[in-house]
This record gives C-alpha cells, sequence and structure tokens, in this order.
C-alpha cells in the first residue's frame, strides 16, 4: 500500500512564498513522473507542475517563473517551491505520482490548502 503525505500549505501574503513537499510511502519499488496539481473552489483540477525521472520539467503557463518542481528520489519526494504568489493561487494543491508496486498506478495525497490574502 502506497500513502502520499503532503505539507507546507496555509496563509500567506500576495508576493509571499511557501514550499510543498510530498513524501511517498509503503511499498514502493520504483517511480516515475511526479506532479503538482490544484482545484481552486468551483473550478476543475489543473496541472501545476510535473517532473520526469530524467528532471525535464513541465509548468502551466501561469505560474512560469514563479514556481519550482523538484524531486529526491532518495526520500521519495516531490518538492513544490511557490514564490510571488497571487491571490489566483489560492487553492487546494494535490501532488500525484506514478508508482511501482508490481503494477504502474498514480498515486495521489490528500490535498493541502494554500490561501494567498491579505
Amino acid at each position: 500500500q502506497v500513502q502520499l503525505v503532503e505539507s507546507g500549505g496555509g496563509l500567506v501574503q500576495p508576493g509571499g512564498s511557501l514550499r510543498l513537499s510530498c513524501a511517498a510511502s509503503g511499498s514502493i519499488s520504483r517511480l516515475n513522473v511526479m506532479g503538482w496539481y490544484r482545484q481552486a473552489p468551483g473550478k476543475e483540477r489543473e496541472l501545476v507542475a510535473s517532473i520526469s525521472t530524467g528532471g525535464n520539467t513541465n509548468y502551466a503557463d501561469s505560474v512560469k517563473g514563479r514556481f519550482t518542481i523538484s524531486r529526491d528520489d532518495a526520500k521519495s519526494t516531490v518538492y513544490l517551491q511557490m514564490t510571488s504568489l497571487k491571490p489566483e493561487d489560492t487553492a487546494v494543491y494535490y501532488c500525484n505520482t506514478r508508482i511501482y508496486t508490481g503494477a504502474w498506478s498514480y498515486y495521489w495525497g490528500q490535498g493541502t490548502q494554500v490561501t494567498v490574502s491579505s
């Protein structure tokens, strides 16, 4: 069984920074692509950023230049460094990781709230 546990969310003023972490635990044989999604009230869940096993990254246009995704496979952890935060970044942030435990499957974290407000 695999669990993804997110941390690092909270309330921050516009222009501020936060760093999200997502640690995977359980019967993990291999990790593949790791990513962050977000869902604001009344909106669909959207991809924020993803990172491949080779370190190739992909970002939503709305966060390019402000957010940085990274991973530490030794810790089975993916990070999202968020800077220059805007009120429109307010959402629940979810990590999503493709993991091999005998078969490849995608797993979701429980979500962490990020609120950008003065």
